[in-house]
């Protein structure tokens, strides 16, 4: 916690920036969730064992932001009290869509084939996990406000990677409940 709050600190002090966010993954929320995340040097964030059917979705936790990912709301109190005021405190989630892309692939990737076989031969699944992530995004944004962030942003990372009908189907309706739920 310290060490994320010395981290989102140092822009702010050395180059005067008009507003900090805060040092995090987006992976947090999976991770929480029960999925082990590596981070591997050149490849960045991977999940060993992502997602691939029914029964790997129901090994996912639900989960209390409030508890699970305690340390992060931790980081975002002792962040808001280093900043003294001086500059708005700007909090984050993946979007639903992009986490998913995550959870299933188990890394970045260039085509994002595996999520992609997904929604169109099981878009029941797909659907499925997107309400439970975007259902646990929205607690956790909730929380990261109460925690003393100024603002909350969606990183819909790998939204541009969908049609406009599916961008529409599988990110965008997530983003909203997300947003009517904060």
């Amino acid at each position: 916690t310290p060490l994320a709050t010395e981290v989102t600190l140092q822009p702010i002090d050395r180059f005067g920036l008009d507003a900090s966010i805060l040092f995090s993954d987006i992976l947090v929320i999976p991770e929480a969730m029960g999925m082990h995340l590596e981070m591997h040097e050149g490849r960045g964030p991977v999940f060993p064992e992502p997602i691939r059917n029914e029964a790997d979705a129901q090994n996912l936790k639900t989960i209390d932001p409030a508890v699970d990912l305690r340390y992060v709301l931790d980081a975002v109190a002792l962040t808001k009290k280093e900043l003294q005021g001086r500059v708005p405190l700007i909090g984050f989630s993946g979007s639903p869509w992009t986490l998913l892309a995550y959870m299933v692939e188990g890394q970045g990737s260039k085509n994002f084939s595996k999520v992609k076989h997904l929604i169109y031969n099981n878009p029941a699944l797909a659907h499925s996990l997107l309400d439970k992530i975007a259902a646990t995004a929205a607690e956790y944004l909730c929380a990261k406000i109460d925690a003393g962030v100024d603002a909350v942003q969606i990183f819909d990372t790998w939204g541009g990677l969908l049609s406009q009908d599916d961008f529409e189907e599988f990110s965008l309706r997530y983003i909203r409940n997300i947003i009517s739920k904060v």
